[in-house]
């Protein structure tokens, strides 16, 4: 004979809300849940949030060095490909924390430590956010400025007639 399932609710601790209850229900079950299996992210994944993160902030032109870029700028043309999102991005990822290291262009103009700030905060917070790592460094290096004028397309006149 199998007893019966009961139907009660539990009931909130002293001075509890009632909305409180149903919050921990689910902090539990969830608790419970991760005990039960591994979860693993690869580093590409990393590099993916890390990257797309950085470029949201405003005052950075580019991800990546020299060479990186140049390579990435072919790869664009390539009908087809896919811009590179973790370009610039290298990542050591482990079990319970993470490690990004970022190349960036900066604008001309922008205060480069004010810039570095918000990449590392809108970094940390996507990364954490998403992947549930702790993010314990966000190491940025400025390769370049960009200028104004770099955008402007060189006039139809060549030197030579």
């Amino acid at each position: 004979m199998t007893e019966p399932i009961s139907q009660t609710q539990p009931k909130p601790q002293p001075g509890e809300p009632h909305t409180a209850v149903g919050a921990r229900l689910q902090t539990e079950a969830r608790e419970q849940a991760a005990t039960r299996g591994k979860t693993t992210i690869a580093d590409g994944v990393v590099e993916k949030i890390a990257g797309i993160a950085a470029r949201e902030v405003s005052g950075i032109h580019a991800l990546g060095g020299g060479f990186s870029r140049t390579i990435g700028a072919m790869r664009d043309r390539v009908p087809g490909a896919r811009a590179g999102a973790g370009r610039g991005v290298k990542v050591e990822v482990g079990e319970k924390q993470t490690a990004v290291d970022l190349e960036v262009v900066v604008e001309y103009g922008v205060s480069i430590t004010e810039v570095a700030a918000d990449v590392r905060e809108n970094v940390i917070a996507a990364v954490e956010r998403m992947t549930g790592l702790e993010v314990v460094e966000v190491n940025i290096s400025v390769n370049d400025v960009h200028l104004p004028e770099e955008d402007a397309p060189e006039s139809g006149e060549g030197r030579v007639q």
